[in-house]
């Protein structure tokens, strides 16, 4: 059965652990079930490994709470780094090492971009031959394989990628059936697929195919969903202040559940009823205090699927 989580916010926390634990409460209070942690917003990793210590004052404050955890590595993390690769397997395992030591299962990483987003300013619209592709991907697959290996117990998730205007395809993942088809070359029990909603929709705005029908060809490989809502519009990389970009319906929004356009039922509906995974609501910070709002709005969307009789979902241009 699914449990409905929310994500801490790596930015709203940014390494303050009084922070995560007054926001575990706030979770706690709305009967959240389940909580991703940012490996990268507590801290946790310096320099490629573990920090022990901060380890320990984290488990400390997990100890007085309940739920079930998931895991997201920081967003940099890119097994197609061609400076520092041996690096970034670093950052990897001790992401990993983290999920282990606080008992989650799921890792949420953001597959292999061929020109990473920190790259953007400086190189342009960098084109790159199927061959330098092809020799990325192989890359990546070698090492997700010895990492999955090493680490048997925990479920590496791939996210699908959101698009970006002018640098896009700058990876793979931004559509999910080459998801799905890394997924399956790398071709181990325990990496699968994170479904970003969100990020889903956007491709399939900018792509011009099916979102439903895209979530139906690779549901056999989803252990993992994160959900939030947007109106589709892809943004240039540097485009970043939500109050420019919600007026126009632009932006990678994370907005709370039914505020934006995304059938998010009709998504759902193709995988939830064989689904044993967590529902990750990744909202922004801006929306902390509405987090509750989406959670009942998820839940409606559940029940309408389920068969229940839902309750009406609020829009966030209701009165």
């Amino acid at each position: 059965m699914y449990k409905i989580g929310n994500k801490i916010d790596e930015v709203r926390i940014d390494g303050n652990l009084d922070a995560l634990k007054r926001d575990l409460e706030h979770y706690r209070k709305i009967n959240i079930e389940a909580v991703e942690l940012p490996a990268h917003g507590l801290d946790a990793i310096k320099n490629g490994f573990l920090d022990k210590r901060q380890l320990k004052r984290i488990k400390k404050i997990l100890e007085e709470f309940n739920f079930q955890y998931s895991v997201h590595s920081p967003n940099p993390l890119n097994l197609m780094d061609r400076q520092n690769l041996e690096q970034h397997i670093s950052v990897f395992r001790a992401s990993l090492e983290f999920a282990l030591e606080i008992g989650s299962k799921i890792l949420v990483y953001h597959p292999g971009r061929f020109i990473p987003e920190e790259t953007f300013p400086v190189i342009g619209n960098l084109k790159i031959s199927s061959d330098e592709k092809q020799r990325l991907l192989d890359m990546e697959a070698q090492s997700l394989q010895k990492l999955s290996d090493e680490y048997p117990d925990i479920i590496i998730c791939m996210e699908n990628a959101r698009p970006y205007l002018f640098h896009s395809p700058y990876t793979y993942a931004e559509k999910p059936d080459a998801l799905k088809k890394q997924i399956e070359k790398i071709n181990r029990k325990n990496v699968r697929a994170t479904l970003d909603i969100g990020h889903l929709y956007m491709a399939a705005v900018f792509y011009d195919f099916d979102p439903v029908e895209s979530a139906a060809e690779i549901k056999e490989l989803i252990a993992h969903t994160h959900v939030h809502d947007n109106f589709g519009g892809a943004v240039y990389h540097y485009e970043k202040q939500q109050t420019h970009q919600i007026p126009f319906g632009r932006g990678d929004s994370h907005m709370p559940v039914g505020w934006g356009k995304i059938p998010i039922e009709e998504i759902l509906s193709t995988y939830i009823e064989d689904y044993h995974g967590m529902l990750m609501m990744e909202l922004r910070s801006r929306y902390f205090g509405d987090s509750n709002e989406s959670g009942k709005n998820l839940e409606n969307i559940l029940d309408g699927i389920t068969g229940n009789s839902p309750n009406e979902i609020k829009s966030a241009w209701e009165a």
